[in-house]
């Protein structure tokens, strides 16, 4: 489903780091980033460390998975903005996929080795769980690729599961 303000969604499990700021904020235009993680959502200090990486002028909201679904819900809930979506984890969009938050496009731009990750595409690991999720969001509508930065061509990964 297209929502109407939401200019990338993007999983990152670094959420906002250089290429962020540099690339994907320049790219899009965007003037809002909308972190939606549980635990992110819950830890004051790790919203604070977040909220001084980003300039001055872009406002950064942290959101469970259960208010992202009520925000983004709402009527004109972006209206008159350009909204990065970021999330660590391709569980976060699959739980918001069973609340029935489709994305047009999801972008992945970083996950790392860890725990049963392995890699998948350039420095993108993923585990056997997370390519299946992968292959629910794409046959729930998704269109699913991995592209680092913005100036990057897209690699669909579709064939790739």
């Amino acid at each position: 489903m297209k929502y109407d303000g939401i200019v990338l969604v993007r999983i990152d499990d670094r959420l906002i780091h250089g290429q962020v700021m540099t690339s994907w904020l320049n790219y899009t235009g965007a003037n809002k980033i909308m972190v939606i993680d549980d635990g992110v959502a819950a830890d004051p200090f790790i919203k604070s460390v977040l909220k001084g990486c980003i300039p001055a002028n872009i406002k950064l909201a942290t959101f469970t998975i259960d208010k992202a679904v009520e925000r983004i819900n709402r009527p004109g809930a972006f209206a008159g903005d350009k909204c990065i979506i970021l999330v660590k984890y391709p569980e976060t969009l699959y739980k918001l996929m069973q609340k029935g938050i489709i994305f047009d496009e999801i972008d992945i731009g970083g996950m790392g080795v860890s725990g049963k990750r392995t890699k998948f595409f350039r420095n993108i690991s993923a585990s056997e769980e997370e390519k299946q999720m992968f292959r629910e969001l794409i046959a729930a509508g998704s269109r699913v690729y991995c592209r680092i930065i913005a100036e990057d061509s897209e690699t669909d990964i579709a064939k790739m599961l």
